[in-house]
């Protein structure tokens, strides 16, 4: 006599009657303390790569064609950080010397040369700087000779005047053209978004007419639809602009002044909390980079005797993902507190527990959960692949599954999902392991803060056990 299906459901719910269990493996990887070099985090060079000799003192060079270095073939660092991220920052004139002869040669070779010594490039293009050198192209000086629009600019730090509609045409071109060609590059980290003032800072964006304003933002905003771009955090106009558009990060450039410019005033402690807030980018954080520059060098916040534990706790609060340097050295003393940094920088993952079932038979279901947590102050921006290995000496396959790491923010993060076993497994046993592969390549790009890291990249969790389909 059958049994209807509603006594058995009824049975079962009692607990009078049973269905088959597959036994579970349980994982517990354990978690390691190192510094992890992980893509889109960490210190970033400035105008050089890892490898490259540092400025020297308290100098610094910015906005002018990269010099390359001859290269040893090795990626230290000496009294730096290894980096993952090379930071280039060029201006108008020696990208487009002539109307439309943009230079994009400078900006391939620096790509490659990043992606060579393992590292993604971040870059600005600034309009201008402050001196004869660093001044808008000649030929676009000659355009807007005798206009009169130049003359007494009602912003110390503009070197031309942003509403002639020709700086839209031109540098917003220039800036057009940069997202037709390089937006969704591999190996571009981010864009610095930058359309006034010297050095591309945005002195006097507030100034601006709303038009215009949101012409020279929409000039990235409208080709830049995979890139990340981040802004000054200056101007909330611009800012919450941006932000009804699309998701964009923020950048600083004087981390670390305590009062470097006032004795009663700083940019730590008197205009960064309050400018985050007030510009409506305090939880941008959680969809795109937040970067920030050093004002002047490590070496002189050590000789102001600025507290460095203080302005590497306030960085961390505001989500710091990356941080330049400009290239110059960690003081000695001050390693042990980098080395903090770096491990709070960014993300840090942590795989705390993994669940397969020990047998499984071809185009079945391998079922699996995981706990995670991200013990880093920021998501990973980018969408690596989080994916299984099934290995043996006969066979070897990659299981990509459709966890989304961008969404895994500080704390804990679970993803349970499943994935397809491949029809034609050979019966026996396989080596299971995890990996966050780079969507490019398919190879292991990102390091866990846990023990098990094989020389390929994988994380080994187990043995699991293919039946006969």
């Amino acid at each position: 006599m059958n049994t209807p299906p509603w006594l058995g459901f009824i049975l079962l719910a009692s607990g009078l009657t049973s269905v088959p269990s597959v036994e579970m493996v349980t994982v517990r990887p354990k978690e390691i303390d190192d510094v992890l070099v992980n893509s889109g985090m960490g210190f970033t060079t400035f105008q050089r790569f890892n490898g490259d000799h540092l400025n020297q003192g308290l100098e610094w060079t910015e906005g002018f064609p990269i010099e390359y270095q001859p290269f040893t073939g090795s990626l230290t660092n000496q009294d730096h950080p290894l980096t993952s991220i090379a930071y280039f920052r060029v201006y108008w004139k020696f990208m487009e010397p002539e109307p439309g002869a943009y230079r994009w040669e400078m900006l391939d070779k620096a790509l490659a040369t990043a992606q060579a010594r393992g590292q993604t490039l971040m870059l600005r293009i600034a309009p201008y700087g402050t001196g004869a050198d660093n001044d808008v192209p000649a030929w676009y000086r000659a355009l807007i000779a005798g206009q009169g629009m130049e003359k007494n600019l009602p912003v110390e730090k503009w070197r031309v005047h942003p509403e002639n509609p020709l700086y839209l045409q031109r540098f917003g071109g220039l800036i057009r053209n940069l997202g037709a060609r390089y937006d969704g590059h591999p190996n571009l980290e981010l864009v610095d978004v930058s359309i006034v003032g010297a050095w591309g800072e945005g002195a006097g964006e507030q100034e601006l007419t709303d038009a215009t304003r949101e012409a020279l933002l929409d000039c990235y905003l409208d080709n830049f639809h995979i890139t990340p771009l981040v802004l000054q955090l200056q101007d909330p106009k611009a800012t919450h602009y941006a932000l009804s558009k699309r998701a964009v990060g923020w950048r600083v450039d004087c981390l670390g002044d305590l009062g470097g410019f006032s004795k009663t005033w700083s940019h730590m402690n008197d205009y960064y909390p309050q400018t985050l807030v007030q510009t409506g980018m305090k939880d941008a954080w959680q969809r795109a980079p937040v970067t920030m520059e050093a004002c002047w060098v490590m070496q002189f916040w050590k000789n102001q005797g600025w507290d460095i534990d203080h302005i590497i706790d306030e960085s961390l609060k505001w989500h710091i993902s990356s941080f330049n340097g400009k290239s110059s050295p960690v003081p000695a003393e001050w390693w042990p507190q980098v080395n903090r940094w770096l491990k709070k920088m960014g993300y840090r993952l942590v795989l705390r527990k993994f669940t397969y079932p020990a047998l499984v038979r071809p185009q079945e279901k391998l079922t699996f959960t995981s706990w995670w947590e991200n013990k880093g102050v920021a998501p990973c921006y980018r969408k690596f692949t989080l994916a299984l290995r099934l290995r043996n000496e006969q066979r070897t396959e990659t299981l990509a599954t459709n966890a989304d790491i961008t969404s895994w923010l500080p704390g804990d993060n679970v993803f349970d999902s499943a994935v397809s076993v491949p029809a034609g497994l050979v019966p026996g046993e396989y080596e299971l392991a995890i990996a966050l592969l780079d969507p490019q390549s398919n190879l292991p790009k990102v390091k866990l803060a846990i023990q098990g890291r094989a020389e390929d990249g994988w994380y080994r969790l187990g043995i699991l056990k293919v039946a006969p389909q």
